[in-house]
């Protein structure tokens, strides 16, 4: 049995063993990511800065073992059970650690930035995420499986040798001296506040921030933010709220602050509405936006309806485009409203106005509708069918998730064409998902852009393919002449940039075709959040809603547009050319956007005034956390 004199070296060990992984993992995405790394000037300071964070993480792993420390003083018994418990205690955590900073390539390969919020939430789906690792990032997995593996068992070689520690006064002594600097060292800051990722942001390149960081550290304090996640208040600073809906313009009751009375464009029969929700297809895979040529049919298209040239989304989630699209709701730094507790009932979308005017309302997707909680908040909120991978019989193609786009549009055709037949009007989201890694579709039915087959290019050509099969065929259907059709993407792939706003990748194709929509072409930003508003316009619907975006079926020459768009914690507000940017607890960032060469220029000498951008930054969450975002009586 092995002697050891001092029974901290149990501390010291995991200390300095955690400070050469984290600072080679840090070492090795540096590297991997080098040219955007000394584009900022920072290499030195991200190292020092790294260490600071790693001292923080590891300290709180320690913290506990660390605490009990004086247990061994007590008896012997407890002494043998503290040193088990100890060694356990780190070789579990050291465990957790790896795996989790193991998946930092993958993770900043897909998001451009270090595991965050997404990362636990899509823990919630392990056999979809399982699936789509196994099929797409095969390489990837075997990689960290391999390297855990060896990590683990590394670990454990050095944690769990047996010895018997000998004691002095010394060392009971020196555990409150220990305890203090462990605490300042998780602390990091002697400022009223406790250290946190935004006084590691070094540089204006959020994915060069996030390598000052661990990815434990991003993991572990997104999950802690979640519990203030309703409040934007909180991390871009104060407003009173009669301030808010004064530099917003809600004139509304009380009870309802943003209602507004819909006079629609359209005066005639009241049309059916169907939201053609595209995953991922940004402005990136858009020949007429700048992108590759993988949009035929849409490119063809965009002259038989109106076209948004600067359409905009609201950020960088699946759910974040639907609740921007179905429900007009401005992003937040929250997670979505469709995944948030407070909006599963009683939470205005289209379908909650929709079916109180007689409408059929249905969701229609590929895969399993309990993804991201959407079935539980269209459920709650207005949709009366939901249609999902167990309604497709025999689909011509099932990949990681789901039916194939082609299946998808065959079964929204046949329910499209028993409404009609019914004289049942209709509003439908229909959400396609073969534009999703690890990007499967069935095989010789697109002439290939690129080699091999599951590529994002290939697969945005061919949801383009199954997209102008649809609309052929409802321009032979009954039902096309009352119904208009909104084409948009929920948000762009990979969004990614050297800034703290990548503005490039929030550009999106936007589409509104159908029985007598006029061809016209609409230069002004728009946001996602214009899109609902827009489409009851042009529908023929009456009545009151919630909601605050610009019916752009009624704009004059004059009206030039803004866009919202929330990048994980920061807050853009672009309007005409100037672009703000909200950073929690940071000082506003003010500039330019070229929309030719997609720079942004920093204005470091302006004095225009943060109010206006601050107060809808702000107006979200005031609207979610104190219900107010429902559908008014009509």
């Amino acid at each position: 049995m092995l002697r050891n004199h001092n029974p901290y070296q149990v501390f010291i060990k995991a200390y300095f063993l955690g400070l050469i992984f984290f600072s080679l993992s840090r070492l090795m995405l540096i590297l991997w990511q080098i040219d955007a790394v000394l584009a900022t000037d920072q290499l030195m300071n991200i190292f020092l800065q790294g260490v600071r964070v790693d001292l923080m993480q590891l300290g709180f792993m320690l913290l506990i073992p660390m605490l009990l420390f004086p247990a061994n003083l007590i008896h012997k018994n407890l002494s043998s059970f503290y040193q088990n418990f100890t060694q356990y205690w780190i070789v579990i955590s050291f465990i957790l650690l790896v795996i989790i900073e193991a998946c930092s390539i993958t993770f900043i390969h897909e998001y451009n930035t270090r595991p965050n919020i997404l990362f636990i939430e899509y823990l919630k789906y392990p056999r979809e995420v399982f699936k789509m690792l196994f099929k797409g990032f095969t390489v990837d997995v075997i990689g960290v499986v391999l390297f855990v593996s060896f990590m683990s068992y590394f670990i454990f070689k050095i944690f769990t040798k047996k010895y018997t520690p000998q004691y002095k006064p010394t060392h009971f002594y020196l555990w409150p001296l220990i305890l203090l600097i462990m605490l300042i060292t998780i602390r990091s800051s002697l400022g009223h506040r406790p250290a946190n990722p935004a006084m590691f942001a070094l540089t204006e390149n959020a994915m060069v921030n996030s390598l000052v960081l661990n990815s434990p550290y991003t993991v572990l304090y997104a999950a802690y933010s979640m519990k203030h996640e309703a409040s934007a208040a909180k991390i871009y600073g104060k407003m009173e709220k009669e301030k808010i809906f004064e530099l917003t313009g809600q004139t509304g009751p009380a009870e309802f602050p943003t209602k507004k009375i819909l006079n629609p464009s359209y005066k005639g029969k009241p049309k059916n509405i169907v939201i053609l929700l595209q995953e991922s297809l940004g402005a990136t895979f858009v020949e007429s936006l700048g992108g590759a040529p993988v949009t035929p049919n849409l490119e063809q298209l965009k002259h038989e309806g109106i076209w948004f040239n600067q359409l905009y989304a609201t950020g960088t989630r699946s759910v974040r485009g639907i609740e921007a699209v179905v429900s007009g709701f401005p992003p937040t730094p929250a997670q979505s409203t469709v995944k948030l507790p407070l909006s599963q009932t009683n939470f205005f979308t289209l379908a909650s106005l929709l079916e109180k005017k007689d409408y059929a309302t249905s969701f229609i997707y590929g895969g399993e509708a309990h993804f991201d909680n959407m079935r539980n908040f269209f459920t709650g909120n207005g949709f009366k069918t939901i249609i999902e991978q167990k309604d497709f019989e025999n689909p011509i193609f099932k990949g990681s998730w789901g039916a194939s786009d082609q299946d998808l549009y065959q079964k929204a055709h046949q329910q499209f064409s028993q409404y009609h037949k019914e004289g049942q009007p209709f509003f439908s989201l229909v959400f396609t998902s073969s534009n999703h890694a690890p990007f499967e579709f069935p095989e010789n039915v697109i002439q290939l852009y690129e080699e091999p087959q599951a590529t994002e290019k290939n697969a945005v050509k061919y949801a383009d393919h199954a997209l102008g099969e649809f609309i052929h065929k409802a321009k032979q259907s009954d039902y096309w002449q009352d119904t208009i059709f909104l084409i948009v993407a929920d948000h762009d792939i990979r969004v990614r940039g050297d800034h703290l706003i990548p503005i490039k990748n929030f550009h999106i194709p936007g589409l509104i075709v159908g029985g007598g929509i006029k061809p016209q072409v609409l230069n002004q930003i728009t946001s996602q959040i214009d899109l609902p508003v827009t489409l009851l316009s042009l529908a023929g619907i009456q009545g009151y809603h919630p909601m605050i975006g610009q019916d752009m079926s009624q704009i004059d020459n004059n009206y030039q547009g803004r866009a919202m768009m929330q990048y994980y914690d920061n807050f853009a507000w672009m309007e005409k050319e100037r672009l703000y940017v909200l950073q929690p607890n940071q000082q506003v960032f003010y500039g330019k956007y070229n929309f030719d060469t997609y720079e942004i220029i920093e204005n470091k000498n302006t004095s225009e005034s943060i109010e206006r951008p601050l107060a809808y930054a702000i107006l979200p969450s005031i609207l979610y956390s104190e219900r107010l975002y429902k559908l008014p009586p009509q």
